[in-house]
């Protein structure tokens, strides 16, 4: 009987592994050749072609070297224009890695010219006008914003990229501190 069960038991751990693998497998993502261009939260792929590719280790040891502008693309709903007078419209709060410059609405697949002036404003201001200035992108976990915005930084002549694909989300859950930022403004500075 025992040997009629471990003669079972090893087909069985076989395709759990094999089972496993086909996992694996199905969840990569292919690294497409232009922007995403919707279902901006998904799997995203492991690779962006010119750029680095770090981890929450990598992230956090360019934050503590200083020198990289840590750049944050989660989008932000507008303020609805149709709302009744009188009714009070709250931002929702967005929590990011500390020091970081906040873009919003620059990952989307395709940008408005404002969006892209704004863009290359806020990348102008925190690179001082340094294209070669290093610049990390994130936004959330599974979300394409931040990799269409690295991969924009590179079509715009930027040649130090890195994105940091866990995003607010990889950052919090290695242990490392989040503060509230408001979105940049280039009449602030």
């Amino acid at each position: 009987m025992r040997r009629w069960l471990s003669t079972l038991a090893i087909p069985v751990a076989g395709l759990t592994l094999l089972l496993a693998a086909e996992d694996v497998v199905a969840e990569t993502v292919p690294e497409p050749a232009g922007y995403r261009m919707d279902e901006y939260r998904a799997p995203v792929p492991a690779t962006l072609a010119g750029a680095h590719v770090v981890d929450a280790a990598g992230a956090h040891a360019l934050w503590q070297a200083g020198g990289t502008a840590f750049l944050d693309v989660l989008p932000r709903p507008p303020k609805p224009e149709n709302l009744p007078e009188g009714t009070i419209w709250h931002e929702k709060p967005r929590a990011s890695i500390p020091g970081a410059m906040w873009l919003p609405n620059v990952g989307y697949g395709e940008i408005a010219p404002e969006t892209a002036d704004y863009f290359r404003a806020g990348l102008a201001t925190a690179t001082g006008g340094d294209t070669g200035h290093p610049v990390l992108f994130f936004c959330l976990m599974d979300c394409w914003m931040s990799w269409n915005a690295a991969k924009r930084a590179l079509e715009y002549g930027y040649t130090d990229v890195t994105w940091y694909p866990l995003g607010t989300e990889g950052w919090a859950e290695a242990g490392h501190e989040l503060v509230e930022v408001q979105p940049w403004k280039p009449d602030a500075q």
